[in-house]
């Protein structure tokens, strides 16, 4: 038996539509939202305006993309939370409607859950390796940084987390003090290529455990700055590859140390990434120069599914429908949740 999920993504600032039969991807349709760029970060009510401006659309290209009608679709699953309210309601409402209009299940999902079973995703005519269960997927964004135990594909368990800020939102808010345009932790990236990694040291925050913390380093590089800039104002300017290398390294080596104790207190040589800071070259690079010293076998998702996406939901959808995992139609989103 065939199913056709139809899975809607509004969690954040890019409207996402996408089709699966079973477990392949039949197209996955994002628009994205521009508009952000001038106000240097996400504006929520900017964002939830755009998503009704763009669902509509971009639902109907990922049916024809597809070459499905609605009639076709099984289930429609949907990002229920964490994200923002405005954004989410968006989609859950969109999501509610299709269900409610075509008699079929509806299925929620965690945005979370749905970025670790990314790694799930098939594609036509395509063989991709999968990870074994349990593993470690080091899931970091813009707004989390967590070490997560994978046991199967509805069982999860946060073993690490920040106590404070998102290794993706420390990538942003220091590009911002140097003066780059948002989002700036792509543009971080590509400048780091260019400097020493090695060039300035900031702080590095003892957590105990697995957990993570940013806001130190970030309160670090502020000060550092602050510090050069009055001896030279061209400071910046002068130094801004080996800044964003030194920055980059920075934040790459705190995520992977306790990525590293994790799989060794807990016995564990099957290592994946997931999420929007996942795409970063540094962080890729430094994970496979670690499996090759630990021994792990790791797993990295294409760039399209790294940033929020309406396929990770579908996949997640998959599973729960199998599972007969559906809500009702008086599921309201949520703002902030865990696994």
């Amino acid at each position: 038996m065939n199913i056709h999920i139809l899975a809607i993504e509004s969690s954040c600032d890019d409207t996402s539509a996408s089709v699966f039969k079973n477990e392949v991807v039949l197209s996955n349709s994002i628009a994205n939202q521009n508009v952000h760029r001038e106000y240097g970060g996400v504006v929520p009510e900017l964002a939830s305006r755009a998503h009704q401006q763009n669902i509509v659309p971009v639902v109907h290209k990922a049916l024809k993309d597809a070459g499905v009608n609605a009639d076709d679709i099984d289930a429609v699953a949907f990002t229920r939370g964490p994200g923002l309210m405005g954004s989410l309601l968006v989609g859950t409402s969109f999501a509610k409607g299709f269900a409610l209009a075509n008699n079929i299940p509806l299925i929620d999902v965690n945005h979370l859950h749905a970025h670790v079973l990314a790694h799930f995703i098939k594609e036509p005519d395509q063989e991709t390796a999968h990870p074994e269960f349990p593993f470690l997927c080091l899931l970091v964004s813009g707004g989390n940084s967590q070490i997560v135990l994978v046991k199967d594909y509805m069982h999860m368990q946060v073993v690490g987390q920040t106590i404070d800020d998102a290794a993706g939102e420390a990538f942003d808010k220091c590009a911002k003090v140097m003066g780059l345009p948002y989002p700036g932790g792509p543009l971080v990236d590509k400048l780091a290529k260019e400097g020493k990694p090695n060039a300035f040291e900031f702080a590095r925050p003892r957590v105990k455990d697995y957990d993570y913390s940013f806001s130190g380093l970030k309160t670090s590089f502020l000060y550092f700055l602050r510090d050069r800039l009055k001896e030279n104002p061209n400071f910046i300017e002068e130094n801004k590859n080996d800044l964003c290398a030194s920055l980059q390294s920075t934040i790459v080596d705190i995520l992977l140390d306790k990525l590293e104790k994790a799989a060794d207190d807990l016995n564990i040589s099957q290592i994946a990434l997931a999420g929007g800071v996942s795409a970063n070259s540094g962080l890729r690079d430094g994970l496979q120069k670690m499996a090759v010293r630990k021994k792990w076998i790791t797993f990295i998702p294409k760039f399209a599914y790294t940033t929020d996406n309406a396929a990770m939901v579908a996949i997640t959808g998959y599973y729960k429908f199998l599972a007969k995992d559906f809500v009702e139609q008086d599921a309201a989103p949520y703002s902030r949740v865990v696994f």
